[in-house]
């Protein structure tokens, strides 16, 4: 058993200038080996370039994931920040406070809902919308106690909770962690008729609960016309129709939200990552009055959720995907690189899709897998992530340039072309 650390040495340890090496050391030593990194430590951002300790610069072809599609410490966010913490940073909701209020005006408008129910991480709203689901489905459809089902999609990702991971159909994400949550039924992703036969057969279903394009599974984007049949069959068969836009939603895909390319309105929608401007952990579901108004006081709640802080945060990083056209930025620039990385050419490269800035570049199988296309790339200037072994995530901050564009795109094509070499 470790010793106590004394207050210098608490304030040696964080005050001390870590190299690389020594933050790799550290971080396996005394945290959990839940993830695996790429060989980089980072210390610093600004807009889309990152830097290590020792200077060197990396631009940021993943944006935490969709977190920060406004770039690291856009200036207005890092303002909005400091101007809240000045003045109150948490209170419990057991009270009113001004920038949740604000926040709950500009978002609903923003996204054509009428109440919001924010929560910390994307898992959080989606366990939310589930239960709200459930509650809806007893009360307002009046299934069976205990009988609500929900339907999801295969190669799904929804986040790490038990009950979340209990409709995950990646073995790894439930094997050693049951007994799991019962009460979901799966459809193949983007087909519509496998969907339209459940919901034919089983008259206990709530919801579907869906991604517009599928992230982790390897940027999986459904056939043409896909979400505008959910929205019919949904509403057909009086089940909620609910959007997880954590990853897709706020300007990503080149729409403000995913399931806007077919003006497929949900139920409800479950939103994360950007919202918090790259600097905060705040996610929100929203829907109707109508639905919402099933939660009563007591239901559901979060200490930290719908904190001024993040709310703060959240109503300026809105502001800026506005104001600065990130929606058509993410559009345009989208087809220009998907059509710049369909010209690479190589023979490694099966498939280039995605919308907007969410593109997967998959690999064959002779490629030798995708993570050494990683650590290629960021020992060159250029941070992406494997996904699903064979599909690199390019997912830049949406206020990225054409110029950075290219200079990203001079380092791939180096990558791409002396990877036996260089690997």
């Amino acid at each position: 058993m470790r010793r106590a650390l004394t207050a210098e040495e608490i304030h040696s340890i964080i005050m001390a200038n870590l190299t690389s090496e020594e933050i790799a050391a550290m971080t396996e030593e005394f945290c959990a080996h839940n993830y695996k990194p790429l060989p980089v430590a980072l210390v610093s951002g600004d807009g889309v370039w990152l830097w290590d300790p020792e200077g060197r610069k990396y631009m940021d072809m993943m944006s935490c994931y969709s977190a920060v599609s406004v770039g690291h410490l856009h200036p207005r966010i890092v303002q909005a920040t400091f101007e809240q913490m000045s003045k109150i940073a948490n209170c419990s909701r057991a009270y009113y406070n001004e920038p949740l209020a604000k926040l709950g005006h500009i978002f609903t408008a923003l996204c054509g809902m009428e109440s919001i129910l924010p929560m910390n991480s994307g898992a959080e709203a989606v366990e939310t919308a589930i239960k709200l689901a459930r509650k809806w489905g007893y009360t307002k459809k009046h299934v069976p106690d205990g009988k609500a089902e929900i339907i999801v999609c295969s190669g799904n990702f929804h986040g790490r909770t038990t009950t979340v991971i209990s409709f995950s159909s990646e073995e790894q994400y439930k094997k050693n962690f049951g007994p799991l949550t019962p009460g979901f039924r799966f459809v193949p992703c983007g087909d519509a008729d496998a969907l339209e036969s459940v919901l034919t057969e089983h008259k206990n279903v709530v919801a579907f609960l869906f991604e517009p394009i599928q992230g982790e599974a390897g940027i999986i984007v459904p056939p043409a016309g896909y979400l505008a049949k959910v929205r019919e069959l949904c509403t057909r068969h009086n089940v909620l129709m609910i959007a997880d836009e954590i990853q897709t939603g706020f300007c990503r895909t080149g729409k403000m939200f995913a399931c806007q390319h077919e003006n497929a309105h949900p139920d409800i929608y479950i939103f994360g990552k950007a919202l918090g401007g790259g600097v905060m952990p705040i996610s929100a579901i929203a829907t109707s009055k109508a639905i919402m108004d099933v939660f009563r006081p007591g239901d559901h709640g979060s200490t930290f959720g719908g904190n001024p802080l993040a709310c703060a945060v959240a109503c300026t990083a809105i502001e800026i995907m506005v104001n600065e056209g990130l929606e058509k930025n993410s559009a345009e620039l989208g087809v220009y690189l998907m059509e710049r990385l369909r010209a690479l050419n190589s023979p490694y490269i099966k498939e280039i899709r995605g919308k907007g800035l969410l593109i997967g570049l998959e690999l064959t199988k002779a490629s030798g897998g995708a993570r050494r296309f990683c650590e290629a790339l960021a020992k060159n200037g250029v941070l992406s992530k494997e996904t699903h072994d064979y599909v690199i995530r390019f997912a830049p901050p949406l206020t990225i340039t054409k110029e950075e564009i290219d200079w990203a795109l001079e380092k791939i094509a180096y990558v791409f072309e002396n990877i036996d070499r260089i690997s």
